[in-house]
């Protein structure tokens, strides 16, 4: 997987440190409020207005990103079901085939499972990605073994198209993991963050010598959206993963199966 700008970041690392910058930019406007009412109090018309707007375009940014982030969790849970599918077809259908390979290819099929929980478990998508990829090959020759032995079997093309269709979906699924919130989205938002704050901070500080009660509430409610939208957009890490137990059924059906 690509790796985007923040992934280096540990999710509780992120939201904390998001919260730090938030208060910060209410902070440095507060500061610089204040500067400015000892000089001129002549802004409090006007800056009403321009914070709203201010909050508004952030908001609209922050919902903006959430959906992507959103879809794209429904894109994974989505083909993941999809691929669970298929392999189910593929273990059932490769009753039609003779031995050696019928055995060859379950137990196979039973390691291609596991790949895929694994690369959950342990968050190693380019190690799982790596072992799927061998798999297929070993799968494949199996099929190219069969299909060479007898090319007219209509039951063994029906085990050929579904380990197709699982080859091609976990390229699609790869697809999936790898569309992320494109980074200069994220410099956006934290960029329209600091700067909402700031004037915020701003508007409280010339508004009177006090800071707002609300202030750390606002900078709490606005870290907490930012690290949801960055643990939706983390596959392997964060809360908010894709629910693996379809693939742990999956599992479970293939070691039982007679």
């Amino acid at each position: 997987m690509p790796t985007q700008l923040l992934d280096s970041i540990p999710l509780p690392v992120l939201a904390l440190g998001t919260v730090i910058i938030v208060l910060v930019a209410l902070e440095v406007g507060f500061r610089l409020g204040c500067w400015r009412r000892i000089r001129s109090s002549s802004e409090d018309a006007a800056l009403g207005g321009v914070v709203g707007a201010t909050l508004g375009l952030l908001a609209f940014l922050l919902a903006f990103t959430f959906g992507m982030a959103a879809s794209r969790f429904e894109d994974r849970r989505q083909v993941l079901l999809e691929e669970v599918n298929l392999l189910g077809d593929s273990f059932l259908r490769a009753d039609f085939i003779g031995e050696p390979h019928r055995s060859a290819v379950r137990r196979l099929l039973q390691e291609y499972v596991e790949a895929r929980l694994d690369a959950v478990r342990n968050g190693d998508l380019a190690l799982a990605v790596q072992r799927s990829e061998q798999l297929h090959q070993e799968i494949w020759s199996h099929v190219v073994a069969m299909g060479t032995a007898d090319p007219s079997s209509e039951m063994k093309a029906l085990f050929v198209d579904s380990m197709n269709a699982v080859i091609s979906t976990h390229t699609k699924r790869l697809v999936v993991a790898r569309n992320r919130i494109p980074s200069t989205i994220w410099l956006a938002l934290y960029a329209m963050t600091i700067l909402a704050m700031a004037t915020v901070g701003y508007q409280s500080g010339v508004s009177g010598p006090r800071r707002s009660a609300a202030m750390p509430t606002l900078a709490l409610t606005f870290s907490i959206v930012i690290a949801l939208i960055a643990d939706l957009d983390r596959p392997l890490q964060g809360l908010l993963r894709v629910d693996q137990q379809a693939m742990v059924d999956l599992q479970h059906t293939m070691a039982t199966s007679p």
